[in-house]
């Protein structure tokens, strides 16, 4: 072979993006401290040093991905014309979302990880997709809390990229754009009164000190994030000595892992309460969805780490907090198949993730602040896009 035969090796053009669609991936399945530039580097099939090249750090690649899915969104409205309507839009952002599935959930860390400059302008991107999606809603819909309901349906679409469930991509596009327009039909205003009704089972004072421990932590880790706080401050906080600390729990994960175990037992506990006293499978997922958001809007903290920090913990601490999570979806799917006959099990999952989005992206909008209009608002947009009238 001729020297001018030489097959010569050319960086590829999109390379920089290459490494933001495989970073992406890895943010959502190790969490923001659990990945690492190393691994990414080996998905795009580059050194760590060429990936070095693009970004400085892991924090600058963090900001891009986090970026991702809003900027994409944004263009695809930018896209679209004028005026357009709310069964128009909401199809093309599902589209959007789907093909950034295994990443878009990476923009609900953002107050957790980025800087506040950094923070105040992804949340500002978000905000003018809310904007652009509240004004279709207005001129197709009209009503009250227009942007509250747009908030909603952009939570159930936003779903999907909180769980793996397999489905077929036009499937699913129609099942979260039905689930969308229906949370965006809900009156907020004429909720009846359901999750201002339920009372959660009390959180247990603590009566040992690792139930003290747990106490103290959640609010330090909601405040602070989870890895900026020390074992010595949570010891602190109980009146305990740094070294003390360890007899109780060996790492700090431990506490993690046992506050979001203590509180899923009180969700299981609540949710047994709601269907004690009803029957009927449309019933049960009131029931289940008042207490469902009276639980949100009561842990809102411990919810917020959950969130961000889970993915990032030890397999053995992990695994038992998402098994209660998944007996928790079961719970809702058995019920909801009941109600919608026409599903097969994968749909139903999906559909039971659109209504968990929706009191996520309401709640949020809300800023969680803990009312009785704003707990019934949000449960009736919840059973709204699940297909059931509340």
């Amino acid at each position: 072979m001729t020297v001018e035969e030489v097959p010569v090796r050319r960086r590829p053009r999109n390379r920089r993006q290459l490494v933001v669609d495989a970073a992406g991936p890895v943010f959502s399945e190790r969490g923001y401290h659990g990945a690492s530039m190393e691994e990414v580097a080996a998905r795009v099939g580059i050194s760590a040093a060429a990936l070095y090249r693009h970004f400085p750090n892991k924090y600058a690649l963090f900001v891009e991905c986090a970026n991702l899915m809003v900027d994409r969104l944004r263009d695809v409205l930018g896209e679209l014309p004028d005026q357009v309507a709310l069964p128009e839009l909401l199809p093309a952002l599902a589209q959007v979302t789907l093909e950034h599935r295994a990443s878009g959930g990476v923009y609900r860390w953002e107050a957790r990880f980025l800087d506040v400059e950094d923070r105040r302008e992804l949340r500002a991107k978000f905000t003018a997709v809310v904007d652009s999606v509240t004004a279709a809603l207005e001129r197709d819909l009209g009503g009250t809390r227009t942007r509250l309901r747009a908030s909603a349906a952009l939570g159930a679409i936003g779903s999907i990229t909180l769980h793996h469930t397999q489905i077929a991509r036009q499937r699913a596009v129609e099942l979260l754009v039905d689930a969308a327009l229906r949370a965006a039909r809900v009156d907020p205003a004429a909720a009846p009164r359901t999750a201002s009704a339920v009372h959660l089972p009390v959180r247990p004072e603590p009566a040992s000190r690792r139930g003290e421990i747990l106490q103290a932590a959640i609010p330090l880790f909601a405040d602070h994030g989870f890895r900026n706080v020390s074992m010595g401050q949570i010891a602190g906080a109980v009146g305990l000595t740094s070294s003390a600390i360890y007899r109780h729990y060996p790492v700090k994960a431990e506490i993690l892992a046992a506050a979001c175990l203590q509180t899923a037992a009180m969700l299981e506990q609540a949710a047994g309460q709601a269907l004690h006293a009803v029957d009927g499978p449309q019933e049960s997922l009131e029931a289940l969805a008042a207490a469902y958001v009276a639980y949100s809007f009561e842990n809102t903290a411990l919810i917020s780490v959950a969130e961000a920090e889970i993915v990032g913990l030890p397999p053995d601490l992990r695994r038992p907090v998402t098994l209660a999570q998944r007996e928790h979806v079961a719970l809702w799917e058995r019920r909801l198949a009941q109600t919608c006959p026409g599903l097969d099990m994968r749909q139903v999952r999906t559909l039971v993730h659109a209504g968990f989005g929706v009191v996520v992206e309401a709640g949020r909008q809300l800023r969680w602040q803990d009312t009785d209009a704003n707990r019934d608002a949000v449960a009736a947009l919840m059973l709204g896009a699940l297909g059931l009238s509340g």
